[in-house]
């Protein structure tokens, strides 16, 4: 049987816009509570959000923004950034996502590679100084009127838009606060509704960039379609309803919180809750309680801190049941800690990229634990998924591991202003190439290997080096670990493993061998071991293995074989 699996099409897609959804989504349930922002300390219905959505929808056409325009969100989670998500859908401006993370040069690259005309920032955040970046970058908005911006070194943008809490803050020379931009907006602006008739649901809403590990980040350019109908297939896997609460401590400028969190929600009538704007384990075990939140979302090292909090025995968990863990490889030990600890009965694992909206397989409540824990489950309704070989492009036998490839609604519009690497990860046939290793089983649950380019070849055995880490995880002493190829004369490749051990543990690096002793292939052992107290990220978490291998290198003073 081969590695190919089609999702379900019972349920129909949603042919509607973001803005039209949310409009009914708002009438059926007016009054139930749509949004919590526990920092900020502010509440929505669905009725009073929407009203607030209007009003900004209608302040954004005022300013002679026009739909298909570009507006950056340079901000962590709050209420203002679930106001520019849906305001902008409603009259078809497309918001670019920009990384908090981000510094001068990348916010430069990012404004001026899609053309933003206007952006909204928040002023601060622990050590970034956003409006001084944007001083640094644009010093014309000493002396210019908001609205009125001509930078040398960002010609497109016009405005520039602060977060402020209404009443504080000093006025900024050039600047608008947000909350003077939502007054001149009217929430029954006849002008939003006509701009909303005349939006189709393939057009271009939103743009996300790629946190490549190489090079420039790529814009991903995803529709109504793409988005909304991933939101609700997600919810639907979560089994939401109008009851659920959903805690939301993961970012919104990435997918996960932005279509997992926030649309997943918004197409079931369910509640947003986050708890606050960066990550912090100790609020959110103290919002669930409060809260009463059923769902929780977050990447495996966030739920490790949650579960590995001082206090984490004081809180009422009871209320939850399910939520999301993804972002990268979740591992087996930590599930289970979650579904035992944290009552997370009907956690789910989603596996995507952003360029496909981003989930392509999810598991169900429903799925057998064993299975939930090992999988990132099946395809998603109305998609298509197939896991090929990386050389000939055919597809492998069931068992076998090859590039996973997936195709239909939710494969991005394409990278903003670059055809070539558009056609090079989308191929003549509609199929998304994501360059992740995967193998399907014979009831089409599919598990994720690894990155083609992380694979280490040893002596001329493939290793993969998510198994060692899978591995490597159920050591009492060992809280995180990497593993990465480093050259080697003999065999062309060496495994190296970097560990952070738990806090207050002492472990050699004999212990870990002697762990590994007789539990997996010789071959498998790690050569190098090192223990460290933090990986290299890349801005949106993502660990760059390739830094660990550089600096390893350097350290052995290893040089890459050459090969004739």
């Amino acid at each position: 049987m081969d590695s190919y699996a089609q999702g379900s099409t019972a349920t129909a897609l949603i042919e509607q816009t973001i803005g039209d959804f949310f409009d009914a989504m708002a009438q059926r349930h007016p009054e139930r509570e749509a949004l919590v922002s526990r920092h900020q300390g502010q509440r929505y219905t669905y009725r009073e959000l929407h009203a607030k959505v209007s009003q900004f929808a209608s302040a954004l056409l005022r300013t002679g923004l026009q739909p298909g325009d570009r507006i950056g969100i340079w901000s962590h989670n709050n209420v203002e950034w679930v106001l520019m998500q849906l305001a902008t859908a409603k009259v078809g401006l497309v918001l670019v996502n920009i990384n908090p993370a981000y510094r001068t040069a990348e916010a430069e690259y990012a404004l001026n590679k899609v053309g933003c005309k206007a952006l909204v920032a928040m002023p601060s955040f622990k050590t970034s100084d956003y409006l001084g970046m944007l001083r640094e970058l644009a010093p014309e908005l000493e002396q210019c009127e908001p609205g009125q911006l001509a930078a040398r070194r960002l010609p497109f943008l016009r405005r520039v838009v602060w977060i402020d809490a209404p009443g504080q803050g000093q006025e900024q020379s050039g600047m608008q606060r947000f909350s003077e931009l939502l007054a001149t907006g009217d929430a029954n602006d006849p002008q939003v509704a006509q701009v909303q008739a005349g939006l189709k649901n393939t057009d271009p809403i939103n743009i996300q960039f790629t946190s490549g590990t190489t090079g420039f980040p790529k814009g991903a350019t995803l529709t109504h379609r793409n988005i909304l109908n991933n939101g609700f297939f997600i919810g639907e896997c979560m089994k939401l309803t109008p009851e659920d609460r959903l805690c939301i401590p993961v970012p919104l400028y990435h997918c996960f919180g932005m279509v997992l969190g926030n649309l997943a929600c918004i197409t079931h009538g369910s509640a947003i809750v986050y708890p606050n704007d960066g990550f912090d384990a100790l609020t959110v075990l103290e919002t669930v309680q409060a809260e009463k939140c059923t769902g929780l979302h977050g990447v495996p090292t966030m739920f490790i801190a949650e579960l590995d909090h001082p206090r984490f025995a004081e809180f009422d968990l009871s209320s939850l049941r399910t939520g999301i863990m993804a972002g990268t490889a979740c591992p087996i030990e930590v599930m289970r800690r979650v579904v035992d600890q944290m009552h997370l009965s009907e956690i789910t694992i989603a596996y995507g990229m952003t360029e496909t909206s981003p989930v392509s397989c999810q598991s169900d409540t429903a799925t057998p634990l064993e299975r939930r824990v090992t999988t990132v489950g099946q395809v998603q309704p109305h998609l298509e998924i197939k896991i090929v070989d990386p050389v000939t492009g055919e597809t492998v036998p069931r068992g076998q591991s090859g590039e996973f490839c997936t195709r239909g609604y939710s494969v991005m519009h394409g990278y903003w202003g670059d055809e070539e690497k558009t056609r090079e990860a989308i191929d003549a046939e509609g199929w998304m190439h994501t360059g992740d290793l995967a193998t399907m089983d014979e009831q089409g649950y599919v598990n994720i290997v690894g990155r083609i380019k992380d694979m280490v070849i040893r002596g001329g055995e493939n290793i993969y080096p998510r198994e060692i880490e899978e591995f490597l995880y159920r050591h009492p002493k060992v809280q995180d670990v990497q593993v990465v190829g480093v050259p080697d004369e003999k065999y062309g490749e060496e495994l190296c493993a970097w560990i952070i051990a738990k806090p207050g543990a002492l472990v050699t690096e004999d212990d870990i061998r002697e762990f590994c002793k007789g539990q997996i292939a010789h071959y498998k052992v790690p050569r190098y071991i090192r223990f460290v107290d933090a990986f290299p990220m890349t801005v949106t978490g993502k660990i760059q293995k390739f830094a660990i291998r550089d600096e390893m290198k350097k350290l052995l003073g290893l040089s890459e074989a050459k090969t004739a």
